[in-house]
């Protein structure tokens, strides 16, 4: 059976300090509400190595938001993944909209980060997701199939263990949106269907894969209870204690 996995990807927000301090808060009441699913949090490559100390001795696995697809040399303003290892992290979200959109980093790129975290034994999470345009152009599983194919591009099967699939529409990321259970549901099927044509079923049926896009208390119990969605990548949600506990503790 699969276990959910629950993740908050803080983006540009908040200090170290308060990353750190607001870390510590959430892995007491964590372990005080006893829930039963991984738990992540991802936060700014500045405040990583303050909320890695905050959360020792607790479950709460710490991400990098990115990371660069080379080891070391002369890449000014990017972080290796040996530089998180180094600090504790050992968990790496790659292929995220925002990198996309905003950064142009292409599905090539993204594979190139793929396997480097993974030659590092690295957890990835891998991003995948459509526009409302490639949607509503009927699109939609285009797209999914092209960023699997080509992000898990000679990711070996024995090493599928360590990759997350992270289904994000990109129309829903930030804007109060949010893909109906039922569409959301289709779409991770696909993926699942997907993995199992480049992969196994085995592989395929034990794969995570988590829903992100305007995730928040009120629509995580709706979004679990289907059969393919396997936890959530939670944005603007998993900045308050207040908002990120009840969407831990409504997983199913």
């Amino acid at each position: 059976m699969r276990k959910p996995y629950i993740a908050g990807n803080w983006k540009m927000n908040l200090t170290p300090s308060e990353g750190k301090a607001y870390a510590a808060e959430l892995s007491a009441a964590v372990k005080k509400a006893g829930v039963d699913c991984r738990v992540m949090i991802a936060p700014s490559f500045v405040s990583l190595p303050g909320v890695v100390e905050a959360v020792k001795g607790s479950d709460i696995v710490v991400a990098a938001q990115n990371m660069a697809n080379h080891l070391a040399g002369a890449y000014t303003g990017e972080v290796s993944p040996e530089m998180l290892k180094d600090i504790g992290v050992n968990t790496v979200i790659l292929g995220h909209s925002e990198r996309r959109q905003y950064y142009g980093e292409t599905d090539e790129i993204i594979n190139s980060k793929v396997l480097l975290a993974l030659s590092l034994k690295m957890e990835v999470v891998l991003c995948v997701g459509e526009t409302l345009e490639e949607r509503e152009g009927g699109k939609l599983e285009e797209i999914l199939e092209r960023q699997l194919r080509v992000g898990l591009k000679d990711v070996l099967p024995a090493e599928m263990g360590a990759v997350t699939i992270a289904y994000e529409p990109v129309w829903a990321i930030g804007t109060g949106k949010t893909a109906t259970p039922e569409d959301a549901d289709s779409a991770h099927a696909f993926i699942r269907r997907t993995v199992a044509a480049l992969y196994s079923e085995d592989i395929a049926n034990n794969l995570i894969i988590q829903y992100g896009g305007s995730v928040k208390p009120g629509n995580i119990r709706a979004l679990m209870e289907k059969e393919n969605i396997d936890g959530a990548l939670v944005g603007g949600a998993s900045l308050k204690l207040d908002d990120f506990l009840p969407i831990i503790i409504f997983s199913k």
